[in-house]
């Protein structure tokens, strides 16, 4: 009950009274004429603003069709998936098999996700996935009924390496947190880079979640390259943007990175990240009529301002009205419902992107520079970037 009051506390703007049912489920269960939708996100710990901003943008995504999915209304159940891999199949069969959720939207951490998607493969339940990129979900386990809105690990630093060699980058070190998220982006900034006629000098990595980057930074002087890539996100990319321009590196040897870098922690990390390359699927200053929509309306509704895990939402919702609409509300007719859903064209503000035969976006892919604590677009790097898709059967 308590995180239940906090979630509600943090997210009052959105939760409303939908939400009531968590409170009664016998009610909830009787009314079986509205869609059911779960969210399997984190509300509690590091991740919590990353879950919210996901529900936000999802609802907004729904209130523009009358908070309706192919005319039928909907009733929303909430789990705190609390960032925890070792309850992710525990808490996933919670809405599935108590709830019997039509649809599962979640999750952000790519460990819970895996949960989410045993449960989703055993039971046949529709599972959107608004943030996690962990590739295997996409890949060898791909499933009719799993659509990824968001991205895969490796698709931002498949752009990554054309750009660096356009700017005359040939020399390269790569550093990351020695886990399944970095070894992901490592893959696409490898296939990339080299592709382009790069050549990677070293590969560094420290233990998740290690922020002691002193000696990595010392190894990286030493060697001398062109240019950084790397992936890090949250506290720890704060800290290795402060440290990198602490060591003097910042001043001749330029920086690039996943987006997730430079992501949500530019207030932190300050000076530091000024003139930080980075490749991304959107950016805040995307300067475009549907962007600049999107973000006046989610301000007005939600009194804060929308981020990248607010757009996957939101495009996690427009693809779940598209599927909805075309089978008039009834997902029980999963082959239309699907087909509808791969056949999609998402009027993003992230730009428009199609879904892959792995149910995964393909999608542009934008250079972003750091100018005064804002990613700055300053060009595409890549248009329809898809992942490769490595071992999905699906036709």
């Amino acid at each position: 009950m308590t995180t239940r009051r906090l979630v509600l506390t943090r997210s009052a703007a959105v939760i409303g009274a939908a939400s009531s049912g968590l409170l009664l489920p016998q009610i909830v269960r009787a009314q079986s004429d509205k869609v059911r939708v779960g969210f399997m996100l984190p509300y509690t710990g590091t991740f919590a603003q990353l879950g919210v901003a996901i529900e936000n943008g999802f609802r907004m995504a729904l209130n523009e069709q009358g908070g309706k999915l192919g005319g039928r209304e909907v009733e929303f159940f909430k789990v705190d998936d609390e960032s925890n891999p070792a309850k992710g199949i525990e808490n996933a069969n919670r809405l599935v098999q108590r709830d019997k959720v039509d649809v599962l939207v979640g999750t952000v951490h790519s460990g819970v996700q895996m949960g989410i998607h045993k449960v989703a493969r055993d039971s046949g339940v529709l599972n959107l996935i608004p943030n996690a990129g962990v590739h295997v979900a996409t890949r060898a386990q791909c499933a009719p009924n799993v659509f990824r809105t968001s991205f895969s690990n490796s698709q931002p630093t498949l752009a990554l390496g054309k750009a660096m060699m356009e700017r005359g980058h040939k020399k390269a070190v790569w550093i990351t947190w020695n886990y399944a998220a970095g070894e992901e982006a490592y893959e696409g900034f490898e296939q990339s880079y080299t592709a382009a006629g790069g050549t990677i000098v070293k590969k560094l990595g420290l233990p998740f979640p290690n922020v002691e980057f002193q000696a990595l930074l010392t190894e990286i002087a030493s060697l001398k390259p062109d240019a950084v890539a790397c992936f890090f996100a949250g506290g720890g990319a704060a800290k290795f943007l402060r440290d990198y321009a602490a060591a003097g590196l910042n001043k001749n040897i330029q920086l690039y990175g996943s987006g997730f870098l430079t992501e949500g922690v530019l207030e932190a990390a300050g000076p530091a990240a000024d003139g930080v390359l980075t490749t991304m699927h959107y950016s805040d200053s995307l300067d475009t009529p549907r962007n600049k929509k999107f973000r006046l309306d989610y301000a007005k509704t939600f009194k804060a301002q929308p981020d990248v895990y607010a757009v996957q939402g939101y495009d996690t919702g427009l693809l779940l009205v598209k599927g909805a609409n075309a089978v008039k509300g009834d997902l029980s007719n999963k082959k239309a419902l699907y087909a509808a859903m791969e056949g999609a064209t998402i009027d993003s503000p992230r730009g428009q992107w199609t879904m892959s035969k792995a149910h995964n976006p393909i999608q542009d892919m934008y250079l972003r520079k750091v100018e005064n604590k804002e990613n700055k677009v300053i060009g595409v790097a890549q248009k329809a970037v898809a992942d490769p898709a490595t071992g999905c059967k699906l036709s």
